[in-house]
């Protein structure tokens, strides 16, 4: 019978991070990083059917979701930050990918296997697709608009996509 999911924020970096949580604290871990254009939500069906099994986290970054949006003039919005602020977090599919490999080479005993779902390792394998989410960090409000509207271009037959960027939800 699946777990209760806990909602809940951390500090890490300076920051306040959300994160949902379930499954028996005893149980393995599995941390959920979650793509673009999301947030831990994403793993919400996840939830319902491991978390009997399993512990499962999976946070919003930085930017995304229920977590702090810093100001772009004073966070990196990198996958190397990204990682270092999951490092402090920690106690992977497309975004989590890259965030996910670079936790795994700085510590690799913490990890005992990484699941990569449409990752690239490397912005330059974002290529023109990571251009509007760039600028859109450098300057929300002038950039918003574009950025939803690549969005919807990118995922136009993904329609569980387009529902969770027009609901509001990076």
């Amino acid at each position: 019978m699946p777990q209760h999911i806990f909602y809940r924020t951390v500090e890490a970096g300076g920051l306040s991070l959300f994160y949902r949580e379930a499954g028996a604290k005893e149980a393995p871990t599995i941390l959920l990083l979650h793509g673009l254009p999301s947030s831990s939500r994403m793993f919400e069906p996840l939830f319902a059917r491991l978390s009997d099994r399993y512990r499962l986290v999976a946070p919003d970054y930085p930017g995304f979701g229920n977590s702090d949006w810093p100001d772009p003039k004073k966070f990196a919005y990198t996958f190397d930050h990204y990682a270092e602020i999951m490092h402090q977090f920690t106690y992977m599919q497309d975004y989590g990918g890259p965030v996910g490999l670079r936790m795994a080479l700085a510590h690799p005993d913490r990890i005992e296997a990484l699941i990569d779902q449409d990752a690239a390792a490397h912005n330059e394998g974002l290529e023109a697709n990571g251009k509007p989410r760039r600028r859109f960090w450098a300057d929300r409000a002038a950039n918003e608009s574009t950025l939803r509207r690549n969005l919807l271009s990118l995922h136009s037959a993904d329609a569980p996509c387009r529902r969770r960027s027009q609901r509001g939800t990076p």
